[in-house]
């Protein structure tokens, strides 16, 4: 838990997933057409991924990935933040985060 909680508080965007999720590529597109750099963990490819997803499932991800955090704070998965992009909030909150200047 506590190494999930100082991967997320070091950027203003993280992304924990898959390299085969297609909804994690998605939601990184997404973010990176508005301008942000999200920081990416495949968790497939990290040594302790199956740890770090275990801390994830624990915090009610799921499925596990994609997992986003904004501002140190778990927003959800593909689904909440696509939903927070339909009604207009993501963007304030990628402002309030520090991940956007615009």
């Amino acid at each position: 838990m506590e190494r999930v909680s100082k991967m997320v508080s070091e950027k203003p965007v993280v992304i924990f997933s898959k390299s085969s999720c297609c909804m994690s590529l998605t939601i990184s597109s997404l973010l990176s057409d508005f301008g942000v750099h999200p920081m990416v963990y495949e968790l497939d490819k990290m040594p302790r991924g199956r740890e770090v997803e275990q801390v994830l499932m624990e915090l009610g991800c799921s499925p596990t990935v994609p997992a986003v955090f904004i501002g140190g704070k778990f927003v959800g998965g593909a689904s909440e933040v696509m939903s927070l992009h339909l009604r207009r909030s993501l963007k304030p909150m990628l402002k309030s985060a520090g991940a956007l200047w615009v």
